[in-house]
């Protein structure tokens, strides 16, 4: 091949493959809320995914009052046992773990505080484990401006964010994540602590969910329905 052959390879070529590999890696959106110890415990195994992870702040409440759900803590039963079984599979995992001193609270501020710190990966994880491995008060204003100063935010600047958040979640629930965390991927919803393996085989493969058999269950008929 002539050198010239070879230059226009190199600068015509590789771009045009460039462009198409980009055009074919589909994004990953991972939408959370700091309330959730399942979003705790899932951040950390987001690196075992293949592609780089946005992360997207959202208001839990606001997608329980968009799909006209109940928290699993606002049943007391199943928020017994969601503690217990957060508490046993954290340490499981080998994840440092404490239930914040009351739970739930309001995790509008920390929300927000990820927002004014651009949803940053390390600001996020950082925010994660000051709630997560603490054991005291999530709502705690003094705790929470110091946080703030550690993060290089004014609580004066949380305000602005809001809309953002707002926009997050609406964004979430048009897409058809009802719960945190979720992962959407291609248009596909992964939600839960445990759907990471099969947020990672869909990666590999986008058969594990476009197949005949999904299409069937996604179109199952509904044969009889609860009373309200």
């Amino acid at each position: 091949m002539r050198a010239s052959a070879r230059e226009w390879t190199t600068v015509q070529t590789f771009p045009f493959f460039s462009i198409l590999t980009v055009m074919a890696t589909p994004s990953v959106d991972w939408y959370f809320d700091f309330v959730s110890p399942y979003a705790y415990l899932a951040l950390r195994r987001l690196s075992e995914l293949s592609h780089p992870v946005n992360y997207k702040p959202v208001l839990f409440a606001g997608l329980l009052n968009h799909w006209g759900q109940k928290g699993p803590a606002e049943i007391p039963a199943k928020r017994r046992w969601t503690y217990r079984w957060c508490t046993w599979w954290a340490n499981e995992l080998g994840v440092p773990f404490r239930f914040p001193a009351a739970h739930p609270f309001n995790p509008l501020p920390h929300l927000r505080l990820a927002l004014a710190c651009g949803s940053r990966p390390e600001a996020v994880k950082r925010i994660f484990e000051w709630i997560w491995m603490s054991g005291e008060h999530a709502d705690d204003p003094t705790r929470f401006g110091a946080l703030c100063r550690e993060l290089g935010v004014a609580e004066a600047r949380l305000s602005e964010v809001k809309d953002q958040l707002r926009a997050n979640t609406e964004e979430a629930a048009a897409r058809g994540v009802f719960g945190v965390p979720s992962l959407v991927i291609d248009g596909e919803v992964f939600w839960g602590a445990d759907a990471i393996d099969f947020a990672r085989a869909f990666l590999a493969d986008r058969a594990v969910v476009r197949n005949d058999e999904m299409r069937r269950v996604d179109s199952l008929p509904v044969a009889a329905t609860r009373q309200k």
